[in-house]
């Protein structure tokens, strides 16, 4: 059956404020799960059993309804050639784990 969300949280060791900014990066449609790998280690499927261990069954539902619509660009196959970063080049530096945007 896999792990739950509490399991995934409790085996990272995610700080509150690191859970904030992967659920807050998991809701921006630009921000790919790829880049939410790259900077805390978790995969898609850790990603989405965290949103629905955190969020309420109606904003999980309507996150996921608009991932999988095709407005939300979640998945760096679905990008344009073009876009070739994971963040806006106007974004602070974001190295690893460690969030300088506050």
């Amino acid at each position: 059956m896999g792990k739950s969300s509490s399991e995934i949280i409790e085996e990272h060791e995610f700080t509150e404020r690191q859970l904030d900014r992967i659920i807050e990066m998991a809701w921006e449609d630009r921000t790919p799960f790829e880049a939410i790998e790259f900077q805390f280690g978790i995969p898609e499927k850790e990603v989405i059993k965290i949103m629905r261990g955190t969020l309420k069954q109606s904003s999980f539902k309507r996150w996921r309804k608009r991932v999988n619509s095709g407005v939300s660009i979640k998945h760096l196959k679905k990008r344009s050639d073009d876009v070739n970063r994971f963040k806006c080049t106007r974004q602070r530096a974001i190295t690893g784990n460690k969030i300088s945007k506050r």
